[in-house]
């Protein structure tokens, strides 16, 4: 067979520019026979927007098409408009498989209705690292039943319903303390500490799963001279000859730093494929997607990538397109409502009371800081506005709301000391820092990381996120409407 038969662009998952294809994009995309978009925030305007974008892809990239973005639920959901899932860590205070399930099953009906079949979803990272800055409330918990147990169920809910779910960050990302999308992290762990705890639901889940996304994790004690994502050792040896995966391994972005400064585009994408991935994500411009192409073409050309591990690629590529082809569902009326019922269900179920935290009397005069307003870092949507806060408050009748420009400054001492009860509300993701010690306030409220919990020594109330149905939750709480029957899976005192 000619070298030149195995298509290089069938190996590559862009991204584009805009809301809508533009004609230089689609050309792009047709010269090279590019089968894979995943698309971001920036692509994604109205629901019929979407549809249309990605009727558009699927016309242009044929119909087998591969079409993702990140769903995970919690911060980390790009669909916006669709009902909102809970995070992982949500459900894993929920501790209830079935639930799990459905959330699963839901999420793929709201992507399918879009037009979407691959969804960059569960995280199976065991978070047991509170000082993660990247994974935290992504993960499910802190143990390896926890995850295995509900990713699992999660991930039978959306292969169910038709959308090809990707457990990541292969060997595992729950006990980093840098961001891989900023730096280039390292977890000193041997072989048998991996065994014993982030390979676990790899290993349990690998039949299950239609695809693994890679982490950019250097582990100098199994490879050190590659991160996972283009070593031979861990994608070749561990995940493809060890654990025996045979479906597909895409990389995570080659664009972040923790790669692209340190390989580039063009060398990482060759040592991705030879290290044993099918398919490389290269996000960029066209230009630097023309460069990963061109590379895994010179690749092949020139014998250093092998053509049959190139067909091997294209061939679980193929397969997984077959059984999970882009659908554009009818998503609307009860089956869509019934589903953000179930969202709404599923938050409530995992709020969380830890130091015997209380709802205030409704009568009582309160005092609430909060930072007003979070951007997103890029991988987050952002965070919980202040004006979002202040509606939780709506049942009580003496509030007095404090703005700050950044949570993280707040000197305790400038708090008044006037028998107000004091909320302290926090919207940001960061944990805050020595200097919250000295904290004291009658209840905190946790929006988003729960290790904030181990900042401040006051009763505090989780909600592992700030979706619609995690602030309906916290707000009937607040009016002493609900319990907070969730238990936390990861070790907060």
């Amino acid at each position: 067979m000619s070298m030149t038969s195995i298509d290089p662009g069938r190996l590559v998952m862009v991204d584009i520019a805009g809301k809508a294809l533009d004609e230089a994009t689609a050309d792009f995309l047709r010269q090279h026979r590019i089968r894979a978009v995943c698309l971001f925030r920036k692509n994604l305007g109205t629901e019929a927007e979407v549809r249309q974008l990605t009727r558009r892809l699927r016309e242009v990239m044929g119909p087998q098409a591969l079409i993702g973005l990140d769903q995970e639920g919690g911060s980390v959901v790009r669909a916006t408009f669709l009902p909102q899932p809970p995070s992982a860590m949500a459900l894993g205070a929920a501790s209830d498989e079935a639930l799990a399930t459905q959330v699963g099953a839901a999420v793929a009906r709201g992507l399918r209705g879009i037009g979407i079949n691959w969804n960059f979803a569960p995280v199976v990272d065991i978070n047991n690292n509170p000082a993660n800055p990247v994974i935290a409330e992504r993960s499910f918990g802190e143990t390896a039943d926890t995850v295995t147990r509900l990713a699992g169920a999660w991930m039978q809910g959306s292969l169910a319903a038709g959308v090809a779910c990707c457990i990541k960050h292969f060997p595992g990302h729950g006990d980093t303390h840098v961001d891989s999308h900023l730096d280039l992290p390292t977890v000193e762990k041997t072989r048998a500490e991996l065994d014993a705890l982030e390979l676990q639901p790899f290993r349990a889940l690998r039949d299950a799963a239609p695809s693994v996304m890679t982490a950019h994790i250097v582990y100098p004690a199994i490879d050190p001279d590659y991160p996972a994502t283009l070593s031979r050792i861990i994608l070749g040896g561990i995940l493809r000859d060890e654990l025996g995966y045979d479906g597909v391994v895409i990389t995570d972005a080659l664009m972040m730093k923790a790669i692209a400064d340190r390989y580039g585009y063009a060398r990482a994408a060759v040592l991705a494929i030879n290290a044993g991935a099918d398919m490389i994500l290269a996000q960029g411009s066209l230009a630097e997607q023309a460069q990963a192409i061109d590379a895994l073409r010179q690749g092949l050309d020139r014998g250093d990538i092998d053509a049959a591990r190139a067909l091997e690629a294209a061939g679980r590529l193929d397969r997984m397109a077959a059984a999970y082809p882009v659908r554009t569902d009818d998503y609307d009326g009860e089956v869509r409502a019934a589903d953000d019922a179930l969202m709404r269900r599923a938050w409530a179920a995992g709020l969380c009371a830890l130091r015997g935290a209380a709802a205030p009397a409704q009568d009582q005069p309160l005092r609430v800081l909060v930072q007003d307003e979070v951007p997103t870092d890029g991988v987050s949507e952002a965070g919980p506005t202040g004006e979002q806060v202040r509606a939780l408050f709506s049942g009580h009748t003496d509030v007095e709301f404090v703005s700050l420009d950044d949570i993280t400054t707040l000197d305790w001492a400038d708090v008044p000391s006037d028998g107000r009860f004091t909320v302290l509300a926090s919207t940001h993701r960061a944990r805050y820092g020595a200097q919250a010690r000295t904290w004291a306030p009658d209840l905190h409220l946790v929006l988003w990381n729960p290790f904030q919990a181990l900042d401040v020594a006051a009763p505090t109330l989780i909600s592992w996120g700030y979706a619609d149905g995690a602030l309906a939750s916290l707000r009937d709480w607040m009016q002493g409407k609900a319990v907070a029957p969730g238990l936390a899976p990861v070790t907060l005192d």
